[in-house]
């Protein structure tokens, strides 16, 4: 058993195992070179998530997905640098946004420069994947604008937040959509497509992908609240103190008071407060959030979209990159136990 990817995921195919590998190396080593620039301290600063690493969730997908047609066909490597650009780019926006300090264990850039830096360093990546994406034919051209346009309208309705007459949680799903599952849904799409898979394939892999990038940000929701911090990699509750709300906050408020229960309207209560720089109230939310039925419900949600996402690889033959795709709906559920 080889593990080749990100959450533990695990290949027990000897060629699967090796073409993952192969093209994941490929990608490093193009992403390397992607962010070279004739301005040394360009490089430096587009060097600098690269260098902290990082999970690569989205070039794996790309890689699994062409299995389906030629892993080795030109277009692959190439397909797969274009995502994790994109999606490097969209962590130095956020960053700034979020005020955050640190990414991936390091100093994030705009706490190790300034802002401008950060923004102007995004922007930098997002040029180089268009250079990248512009040899891939314009039907990727097409493809990866859409889903950059989604991507940027999943961010936009975040910052505003759902107006008076939105679902608040049908406004969340709406975010994670357009931030997350745009561009792991594109990755699916490349690989497969780059790959020369039928269109039916790649129809139903794009489908997948945008289901399972779903799930996995749901169950970081989850894990924000359950987690000792281990397994999502920051300090449990990160989202409550911030004012964040995701899934399960979400679904407590739309749940009826439990009047037999004192704990629910305490936990409404200190939900209803800055929680930031309270780290009593913080600590006694998040205890209490643990307890409660939403949390449990948050789960199950969660499990709904990976189930989805299993299924909907059904049609496909059955080969060791299916029973891979398969493993990582497996492993929303580990994530979330």
């Amino acid at each position: 058993m080889t593990v080749v990817g990100p959450f533990g995921l695990s290949v027990q195919d000897r060629d699967l195992t090796r073409d993952v590998q192969a093209g994941m190396e490929a990608v490093e080593a193009a992403l390397i070179e992607a962010v070279k620039c004739d301005v040394p301290f360009i490089t430096v600063t587009a060097s600098h998530l690269i260098e902290a690493g990082g999970k690569r969730f989205r070039p794996l997908l790309v890689m699994l997905a062409a299995q389906f047609g030629d892993p080795g066909a030109p277009g692959v490597v190439p397909s797969a640098v274009v995502v994790e650009l994109t999606h490097l780019a969209t962590l130095y926006h956020d960053d700034v946004m979020d005020e955050a300090p640190v990414r991936r264990g390091a100093p994030s850039a705009n706490s190790r420069w300034d802002n401008s830096v950060a923004i102007l360093t995004g922007d930098f990546l997002f040029s180089r994947a268009s250079q990248v994406l512009s040899d891939l034919g314009p039907e990727a051209v097409r493809v990866q604008a859409d889903a950059f346009e989604r991507l940027v309208t999943g961010q936009i309705l975040e910052t505003v937040g759902p107006r008076p007459e939105d679902d608040p949680l049908r406004h969340y799903l709406d975010v994670l959509s357009g931030k997350t599952g745009s561009l792991i849904a594109v990755s699916c799409r490349f690989g497969a497509m780059m790959a020369g898979a039928e269109p039916w394939i790649v129809d139903l892999l794009t489908q997948y992908g945008e289901r399972i990038g779903t799930a996995f940000q749901l169950a970081d929701d989850v894990l924000d609240i359950a987690s000792d911090g281990h397994e999502s990699g920051k300090t449990p509750g990160t989202d409550l103190r911030e004012g964040v709300p995701t899934l399960p906050v979400l679904l407590l408020r739309q749940m009826p008071v439990d009047p037999a229960d004192p704990e629910d309207a305490r936990l409404r209560e200190l939900l209803d407060t800055d929680l930031a720089s309270d780290d009593a109230g913080h600590a006694e939310a998040l205890r209490l959030l643990r307890r409660h039925p939403a949390l449990e419900r948050a789960r199950r949600e969660t499990l709904r979209y990976a189930e989805e996402a299993r299924a909907l690889l059904d049609p496909l033959p059955e080969c060791p990159a299916k029973a891979a795709l398969q493993e990582l709906c497996d492993t929303v559920a580990i994530r979330t136990m």
